[in-house]
């Protein structure tokens, strides 16, 4: 029998999980999390309800009574039941990652399943994916949201991501790299420096600035749009220290 549409708002499933750790019955452990003051441990459920027969019975995906199934996707390690999205279990991961898995591949380093067009392009950072987002401070390993990898390597979840684009903010969170391709932006911002000059008092100007995307210390003019690196020309810099005069040269 096929899968019924029952579930909650994490996943469709047509089945009740009874919690190892309370025996409670709850859809899925994020359900339980919210309204306990404690986890439950996936990995250890090992009973489940029928949600249209109501029979209890061990961990499986084919209802022994009624015959139902309880989810179009199982696993027996995690106990996820859930509409197929083309899941597969990651052993190196330790959980389900939604695939189809040939469009996946485990960065070893990271500790993390990333699309494959990363193999080989991506700045691998040691267990990146047990840190939390930085930006909502969830986990990002376990999380049902997709994680978005940023050119410095550190990981954000996808939503998070996209609400920084939003709000104008181009800059990683943690190392305060540049956070995609800002080549367009940055040739913008020297058109709109060169059509605005600094007042006269200002012309020979400069300051020390540390560049977030290359590191780079340097001397660069002043200009209150922004400052240029001199070394990879992101305008993704910081002041180190206050304005410097420069005698006009005759």
């Amino acid at each position: 029998m096929a899968a019924s549409a029952f579930g909650c708002e994490h996943y469709l499933r047509s089945c009740l999980l009874k919690a190892p750790c309370c025996s409670k019955l709850y859809v899925c452990r994020l359900c339980h999390d919210a309204k306990e003051n404690h986890q439950m441990d996936r990995f250890k459920v090992k009973e489940i309800e029928c949600s249209i027969c109501n029979r209890i019975q061990k961990a499986q995906q084919i209802c022994e009574c009624c015959g139902i199934k309880f989810g179009e996707y199982y696993c027996d390690i995690c106990h996820l039941f859930d509409k197929d999205q083309q899941q597969y279990h990651c052993e190196q991961c330790g959980i389900c990652r939604i695939g189809p898995k040939e469009k996946y591949f485990h960065c070893v380093k990271c500790n993390l399943c990333l699309a494959s067009d990363l193999r080989g392009n991506h700045k691998c950072v040691e267990n990146v994916s047990r840190q939390n987002c930085p930006v909502c401070m969830e986990d990002i390993h376990t999380s049902r949201i997709g994680a978005q990898v940023l050119p410095c390597g550190h990981l954000l979840h996808k939503t998070c991501y996209e609400d920084m684009s939003k709000m104008g903010v181009y800059r990683c969170p943690l190392c305060m790299h540049s956070a995609g391709d800002m080549a367009r932006c940055w040739e913008e911002l020297d058109k709109e420096i060169s059509q605005t000059p600094m007042p006269s008092e200002y012309q020979n100007v400069t300051v020390k600035v540390l560049c977030n995307d290359c590191q780079t210390h340097c001397t660069v003019p002043f200009h209150v749009l922004g400052m240029k690196c001199s070394g990879c020309g992101s305008y993704n810099t910081a002041r180190d220290g206050g304005l410097i005069n420069q005698e006009p040269q005759e």
